[in-house]
């Protein structure tokens, strides 16, 4: 009787760790699928950065280069000003980074350890902000960055983005989550309002706060319609505005120029994957203690 029981618990146990590997395999299986579908547009721009333009546009397409045109790259800065248009893009990106952070430590830091009237009422607003686009708001904020002369300028492509209602929620969920035993703590050493954002809570919310700025970094470094719509000037113009330019270089030509569309295209997101795979821990971290508040 034993002997059989034994024998139906290891059947039980063989069966438990072939489900399990079964599992394993399909999950891996899954993985690898959606790994190649994400990658396969990164890597099939970075291939066609380096093709003719005759290559691009055969009828079967290649997934690797015939020959390898790195010169694709130097025909960019020929033909649009594309290191202009790369040092604009980093002064407005930091300009952007610096006064988000600036703000939205400090907004967080009010409505989550701060007590004042009408702070629920308040914070619904920021919420508000938060689900309406530029779209909506952009021609007024024009109206008013060209009255005030802002045209053309860096103040005018980073003062509408100088605050982010993404930035406050994001750091305010992790800020309420931080027990005010510190805060009181930090009080009694001498410590003010600023000591306590700078020293107390910020330390303590590293991995929020690389999520939402390496976020903020990336939406800066992608924007596209406002700085169309601010910069006319080529002194003035993004990359993402300066790539659109690059398409329109091809007039009087036979062909499009994809292959040096591509290039451009390759250098522009060059900084975002470098970044990505820098922090992407602190993103995981960031995000999974946020969904958790």
């Amino acid at each position: 009787m034993s002997e059989a029981k034994t024998t139906t618990r290891l059947e039980r146990e063989m069966a438990a760790k072939r489900k399990r590997k079964i599992i394993a395999a399909v999950q891996y299986t899954l993985a690898i699928l959606v790994t190649l579908i994400v990658l396969f547009p990164l890597y099939w721009m970075i291939s066609s950065s380096v093709k003719s333009q005759e290559e691009i546009l055969l009828a079967v397409p290649t997934l690797w280069p015939h020959e390898i045109h790195l010169e694709n790259y130097l025909s960019v800065f020929k033909r649009v000003n594309f290191g202009k248009y790369y040092y604009n893009t980093i002064v407005m990106t930091a300009g952007i980074l610096i006064s988000q952070i600036v703000t939205g430590v400090f907004a967080a830091y009010g409505f989550s350890k701060g007590k004042f009237k009408g702070q629920g009422v308040c914070f619904l607003f920021v919420l508000g902000a938060l689900m309406i686009p530029i779209q909506v708001t952009f021609i007024p904020i024009y109206i008013m960055c060209a009255n005030w002369g802002l045209n053309d300028t860096f103040l005018g492509l980073i003062l509408p983005e100088c605050i982010s209602p993404y930035y406050i929620f994001m750091l305010r969920q992790t800020f309420m989550a931080i027990d005010d035993s510190y805060i009181d703590a930090a009080k009694v050493d001498g410590l003010g309002r600023i000591g306590v954002i700078t020293k107390i809570l910020t330390p303590m919310c590293k991995s929020t706060l690389f999520t939402t700025t390496l976020v903020t970094f990336t939406n800066g470094w992608n924007s596209y319609f406002w700085p169309k719509i601010i910069a006319k000037n080529e002194q003035r113009r993004v990359l993402t505005v300066g790539l659109a330019q690059l398409k329109n270089t091809f007039a009087g030509q036979a062909t499009m120029n994809n292959h040096e569309i591509m290039a451009g295209a390759v250098m522009a997101i060059l900084p975002v994957v470098v970044m990505f795979f820098m922090f992407q821990k602190y993103m995981l971290t960031g995000y999974s203690k946020a969904a958790m508040k």
